[in-house]
Protein backbone atom coordinates (compact mmCIF):
# COMPACT_ATOMS: atom_id res chain seq x y z
CA UNK A 1 0.00 0.00 0.00
CA UNK A 2 1.16 3.70 -0.60
CA UNK A 3 -0.45 6.78 0.44
CA UNK A 4 -3.69 4.53 1.48
CA UNK A 5 -4.13 3.16 -1.94
CA UNK A 6 -3.87 -0.87 -2.31
CA UNK A 7 -1.75 -1.97 -5.02
CA UNK A 8 -1.92 -5.47 -7.09
CA UNK A 9 0.82 -6.45 -8.86
CA UNK A 10 -0.56 -8.50 -12.03
CA UNK A 11 1.77 -10.87 -14.11
CA UNK A 12 0.58 -12.57 -17.07
CA UNK A 13 2.09 -16.03 -18.58
CA UNK A 14 0.82 -17.82 -20.99
CA UNK A 15 1.50 -21.43 -21.76
CA UNK A 16 2.50 -21.37 -25.22
CA UNK A 17 4.89 -19.67 -26.74
CA UNK A 18 6.04 -19.41 -30.67
CA UNK A 19 9.23 -17.56 -30.55
CA UNK A 20 10.97 -19.69 -27.66
CA UNK A 21 8.86 -22.61 -26.65
CA UNK A 22 8.30 -23.23 -22.58
CA UNK A 23 9.87 -19.44 -21.81
CA UNK A 24 7.72 -18.87 -18.88
CA UNK A 25 8.75 -22.05 -17.09
CA UNK A 26 12.57 -21.79 -18.79
CA UNK A 27 15.31 -21.69 -15.99
CA UNK A 28 17.23 -18.47 -16.43
CA UNK A 29 20.20 -18.17 -13.68
CA UNK A 30 18.89 -20.39 -11.65
CA UNK A 31 14.87 -19.73 -11.47
CA UNK A 32 12.31 -19.92 -13.91
CA UNK A 33 11.61 -16.76 -16.16
CA UNK A 34 8.00 -16.45 -14.15
CA UNK A 35 9.95 -16.47 -10.75
CA UNK A 36 11.81 -13.33 -11.35
CA UNK A 37 8.71 -10.61 -11.82
CA UNK A 38 7.00 -12.67 -8.93
CA UNK A 39 10.49 -12.11 -6.85
CA UNK A 40 10.62 -8.41 -7.94
CA UNK A 41 7.02 -7.70 -6.98
CA UNK A 42 6.79 -9.93 -3.17
CA UNK A 43 10.56 -7.64 -2.29
CA UNK A 44 8.48 -4.40 -3.37
CA UNK A 45 7.51 -1.85 -0.30
CA UNK A 46 4.32 -0.89 -1.57
CA UNK A 47 2.51 -4.06 -3.63
CA UNK A 48 -0.01 -5.42 -1.34
CA UNK A 49 -0.62 -8.59 -3.90
CA UNK A 50 1.06 -10.42 -5.99
CA UNK A 51 -0.90 -12.55 -8.79
CA UNK A 52 -0.33 -14.69 -11.66
CA UNK A 53 -2.90 -15.16 -14.91
CA UNK A 54 -2.27 -17.74 -16.50
CA UNK A 55 -3.54 -20.84 -18.38
CA UNK A 56 -0.91 -23.43 -18.05
CA UNK A 57 -1.39 -25.36 -14.82
CA UNK A 58 2.44 -26.12 -14.62
CA UNK A 59 2.78 -22.17 -14.79
CA UNK A 60 0.27 -22.01 -12.05
CA UNK A 61 1.78 -24.37 -9.91
CA UNK A 62 5.90 -22.54 -10.18
CA UNK A 63 4.02 -19.52 -9.82
CA UNK A 64 2.54 -20.75 -6.03
CA UNK A 65 5.70 -21.92 -5.33
CA UNK A 66 7.46 -19.21 -5.74
CA UNK A 67 4.59 -16.79 -3.75
CA UNK A 68 2.40 -15.92 -6.00
CA UNK A 69 -1.31 -16.17 -6.03
CA UNK A 70 -2.54 -17.90 -9.12
CA UNK A 71 -6.96 -17.99 -8.66
CA UNK A 72 -8.17 -19.06 -11.24
CA UNK A 73 -6.62 -20.56 -14.94
CA UNK A 74 -7.18 -18.01 -17.74
CA UNK A 75 -9.72 -18.89 -20.26
CA UNK A 76 -9.01 -19.87 -23.77
CA UNK A 77 -10.52 -16.79 -25.64
CA UNK A 78 -7.93 -14.59 -23.48
CA UNK A 79 -5.19 -17.76 -23.78
CA UNK A 80 -4.26 -17.32 -27.52
CA UNK A 81 -1.45 -15.09 -29.28
CA UNK A 82 -3.93 -13.17 -30.75
CA UNK A 83 -5.48 -12.12 -27.07
CA UNK A 84 -5.44 -8.15 -26.23
CA UNK A 85 -3.48 -6.94 -22.72
CA UNK A 86 -6.20 -4.86 -22.06
CA UNK A 87 -8.95 -7.80 -21.94
CA UNK A 88 -6.16 -9.70 -19.66
CA UNK A 89 -6.15 -7.20 -17.71
CA UNK A 90 -9.83 -6.78 -17.27
CA UNK A 91 -10.64 -10.30 -16.74
CA UNK A 92 -8.16 -10.04 -13.34
CA UNK A 93 -9.93 -6.96 -12.54
CA UNK A 94 -13.72 -8.13 -12.33
CA UNK A 95 -11.86 -11.48 -10.39
CA UNK A 96 -9.79 -9.48 -7.78
CA UNK A 97 -11.10 -8.06 -4.83
CA UNK A 98 -11.34 -4.11 -5.06
CA UNK A 99 -7.69 -2.37 -5.36
CA UNK A 100 -6.70 1.17 -6.58
CA UNK A 101 -3.50 0.51 -8.71
CA UNK A 102 -2.32 -2.46 -11.18
CA UNK A 103 1.49 -2.93 -11.70
CA UNK A 104 1.65 -4.72 -14.74
CA UNK A 105 4.64 -6.58 -15.02
CA UNK A 106 6.00 -8.92 -17.89
CA UNK A 107 8.26 -12.19 -17.16
CA UNK A 108 9.85 -11.34 -20.79
CA UNK A 109 11.22 -8.05 -18.80
CA UNK A 110 13.31 -10.16 -15.81
CA UNK A 111 15.54 -7.40 -15.39
CA UNK A 112 13.20 -5.21 -13.45
CA UNK A 113 13.75 -5.01 -9.22
CA UNK A 114 11.89 -3.52 -6.76
CA UNK A 115 13.40 -0.56 -6.20
CA UNK A 116 12.37 0.14 -9.76
CA UNK A 117 8.78 -0.86 -9.02
CA UNK A 118 8.89 1.23 -5.58
CA UNK A 119 10.60 4.46 -7.17
CA UNK A 120 8.39 4.25 -9.99
CA UNK A 121 4.96 4.07 -7.94
CA UNK A 122 6.41 7.04 -5.85
CA UNK A 123 6.85 9.23 -8.85
CA UNK A 124 3.63 8.49 -9.88
CA UNK A 125 1.77 9.55 -6.53
CA UNK A 126 3.97 12.78 -6.66
CA UNK A 127 2.77 13.72 -10.00
CA UNK A 128 -1.01 15.16 -9.62
CA UNK A 129 -1.49 14.92 -13.35
CA UNK A 130 -0.47 11.78 -14.18
CA UNK A 131 -2.57 8.50 -14.27
CA UNK A 132 0.13 5.89 -15.70
CA UNK A 133 3.49 5.43 -15.53
CA UNK A 134 5.60 3.15 -18.32
CA UNK A 135 9.10 1.80 -18.50
CA UNK A 136 11.32 3.74 -21.14
CA UNK A 137 14.52 3.46 -22.40
CA UNK A 138 16.70 6.20 -24.82
CA UNK A 139 16.55 5.13 -28.51
CA UNK A 140 20.44 5.58 -28.31
CA UNK A 141 21.92 4.28 -32.00
CA UNK A 142 18.02 3.29 -32.90
CA UNK A 143 16.75 7.04 -32.90
CA UNK A 144 14.32 7.88 -35.68
CA UNK A 145 16.89 10.25 -37.13
CA UNK A 146 19.06 7.09 -37.84
CA UNK A 147 16.65 5.19 -39.05
CA UNK A 148 16.66 3.94 -43.05
CA UNK A 149 14.01 3.16 -45.02
CA UNK A 150 14.57 0.65 -48.89
CA UNK A 151 13.15 2.26 -52.02
CA UNK A 152 14.53 0.27 -55.18
CA UNK A 153 17.20 -1.51 -53.36
CA UNK A 154 18.78 1.57 -52.60
CA UNK A 155 18.52 3.32 -48.52
CA UNK A 156 16.71 6.10 -47.60
CA UNK A 157 16.89 8.50 -44.88
CA UNK A 158 13.45 7.15 -42.79
CA UNK A 159 12.39 10.85 -41.40
CA UNK A 160 13.96 13.31 -43.41
CA UNK A 161 14.12 14.13 -47.08
CA UNK A 162 17.73 13.37 -47.73
CA UNK A 163 21.33 12.30 -45.93
CA UNK A 164 22.34 16.15 -46.93
CA UNK A 165 20.16 16.93 -43.62
CA UNK A 166 21.38 14.23 -41.62
CA UNK A 167 22.85 15.16 -37.65
CA UNK A 168 25.50 12.61 -37.23
CA UNK A 169 26.27 13.83 -33.95
CA UNK A 170 24.26 12.34 -31.42
CA UNK A 171 24.44 16.02 -29.31
CA UNK A 172 22.81 17.65 -32.00
CA UNK A 173 19.39 15.36 -31.68
CA UNK A 174 16.53 15.72 -29.15
CA UNK A 175 16.99 12.81 -26.80
CA UNK A 176 14.03 9.94 -27.90
CA UNK A 177 12.83 7.17 -26.03
CA UNK A 178 10.89 3.85 -26.77
CA UNK A 179 8.30 1.44 -24.94
CA UNK A 180 10.93 -1.41 -23.17
CA UNK A 181 8.42 -3.30 -21.64
CA UNK A 182 10.39 -3.15 -17.58
CA UNK A 183 6.99 -2.40 -16.12
CA UNK A 184 3.81 -0.75 -16.35
CA UNK A 185 1.49 0.87 -13.62
CA UNK A 186 -1.71 2.49 -13.39
CA UNK A 187 -4.78 3.60 -11.73
CA UNK A 188 -7.23 1.20 -12.01
CA UNK A 189 -9.90 4.08 -13.09
CA UNK A 190 -7.36 5.45 -15.43
CA UNK A 191 -7.11 1.79 -16.99
CA UNK A 192 -11.00 1.33 -17.29
CA UNK A 193 -11.03 4.62 -18.64
CA UNK A 194 -8.47 4.53 -21.49
CA UNK A 195 -8.06 0.45 -22.23
CA UNK A 196 -4.64 0.91 -21.86
CA UNK A 197 -1.49 2.23 -20.33
CA UNK A 198 -0.25 4.66 -22.40
CA UNK A 199 -2.44 8.23 -23.45
CA UNK A 200 -1.75 12.10 -22.50
CA UNK A 201 -1.68 11.44 -18.50
CA UNK A 202 1.36 8.96 -19.17
CA UNK A 203 4.92 9.45 -17.10
CA UNK A 204 7.79 7.52 -18.07
CA UNK A 205 10.22 5.66 -15.50
CA UNK A 206 13.30 6.13 -17.48
CA UNK A 207 15.61 2.24 -17.11
CA UNK A 208 19.24 2.07 -17.74
CA UNK A 209 19.73 0.43 -21.22
CA UNK A 210 21.05 -2.47 -19.38
CA UNK A 211 17.73 -3.43 -18.15
CA UNK A 212 15.81 -2.08 -21.51
CA UNK A 213 16.40 -5.81 -22.72
CA UNK A 214 13.12 -8.08 -23.31
CA UNK A 215 13.12 -11.89 -23.81
CA UNK A 216 11.48 -13.21 -26.91
CA UNK A 217 14.27 -15.95 -28.59
CA UNK A 218 16.95 -17.73 -27.42
CA UNK A 219 19.40 -15.20 -28.38
CA UNK A 220 17.69 -12.50 -26.06
CA UNK A 221 17.34 -15.48 -23.43
CA UNK A 222 21.21 -15.79 -23.60
CA UNK A 223 21.70 -12.00 -23.69
CA UNK A 224 19.66 -11.55 -20.42
CA UNK A 225 21.67 -14.44 -18.82
CA UNK A 226 24.65 -12.94 -19.21
CA UNK A 227 23.81 -9.64 -17.99
CA UNK A 228 22.12 -11.30 -14.75
CA UNK A 229 25.64 -12.87 -13.87
CA UNK A 230 27.20 -9.88 -14.31
CA UNK A 231 24.78 -7.59 -12.60
CA UNK A 232 27.15 -6.20 -10.25
CA UNK A 233 29.30 -4.60 -12.78
CA UNK A 234 26.35 -3.08 -14.49
CA UNK A 235 25.41 -1.44 -11.36
CA UNK A 236 28.95 -0.16 -10.64
CA UNK A 237 28.87 1.46 -14.32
Amino acid sequence: MINSKRVIALIPARAGSKGLPGKNTRELAGKPLIAWPILAALESNYIDDVVVTTDGEGIAEIAKQYGAKVPWLRPENLADDTAKRIDVIQHAIGNLSKFDILVYLEPTSPLTEASDIDKALELLLQNQSAQSIVGVSESGCAHPEYSLKNIDGLIRPYTINSFSDLKINRQEIDESFFFDGSLYISYVGALEEYGEFYHDFTMPYRAPKWKSFEIDDLDDFKIVESIIKNKEIFKGN
